[in-house]
């Protein structure tokens, strides 16, 4: 068993170690919830086994489909090992329906069809409050390389045609979702998670919010929408 060490960080939605081996972190998933950059908190009960869970199941698929992910082995509900990545500071939002900010700052009504997929790009930067940019502004902060920046868009993109089949078949549209990537040993991988916390999520048929807006929106019953996630997709 892997040895869990010194605690290297502690984020909004997880707990990070090192482990034995350097190449190696453990994640621990907490239940902690916020939003709107850390002004609204709260606590999602059950919210970090679920995804830790799913994450770890859905990073799997992608890894089927030829998506390089930092996943090494889940050790328990809560925790997984993952390869020790140097976290590439963008926030990556793939957007297949009009909604949240989107709608917000150019006017658009939820729930608008995009002709194709939209992609995002937020300087990953708490005290900023992850402000929106572009590809160039990635490169004049030298955040990444044109090759690398290349790579996430593909990635992003392919990410999204597996995740929109995926949930289609738990009667669940993937409205947007949010992803972050890493390098490892110089090359550009997956990392964080996709979970109710970072995809939005609309029954199909009555277009329910199953995510993290029904935290974000005070619309209740938040525990028993990610649980009926993890029911449709089959791991509850």
């Amino acid at each position: 068993m892997m040895k869990k060490g010194t605690q290297l960080y502690e984020g909004k939605a997880k707990k990070v170690y090192l482990t034995d081996d350097p190449d190696v972190l453990i994640v621990d998933y907490k239940d902690d919830a916020t939003a709107f950059n850390g002004e609204k908190k709260g606590t999602i009960v059950g919210k970090g086994a679920i995804n830790n869970r799913m994450s770890n199941y859905l990073f799997k698929q992608l890894e089927k489909e030829g998506i390089p992910t930092h996943l090494i082995e889940e050790l328990s509900d809560r925790e997984t090992a993952v390869k020790k990545v140097s976290i590439v500071p963008l926030e990556v939002i793939v957007r297949n329906v009009a909604a949240g900010s989107f709608s917000k700052r150019l006017g658009v009504p939820e729930g608008t069809e995009f002709t194709e997929p939209t992609i995002e790009f937020s300087y990953k930067n708490d005290e900023l409050g992850d402000p929106l940019i572009n590809d160039y502004f990635a490169r004049a902060l030298n955040l990444a390389s044109w090759a690398e920046i290349e790579t996430i868009k593909k990635y992003a993109l392919k990410i999204n045609e597996v995740l929109k089949e995926f949930f289609l078949a738990a009667e669940l549209r993937l409205i947007d979702f949010k992803i972050e990537f890493g390098r490892y040993h110089g090359t550009i991988i997956l990392a964080d998670e996709i979970s109710p916390d970072t995809c939005r999520l609309w029954d199909v048929h009555t277009n329910e919010k199953m995510d993290k807006d029904r935290f974000r929106r005070d619309l209740g019953n938040v525990e028993e929408a990610y649980q009926e996630v993890m029911k449709r997709i089959g791991l509850l």
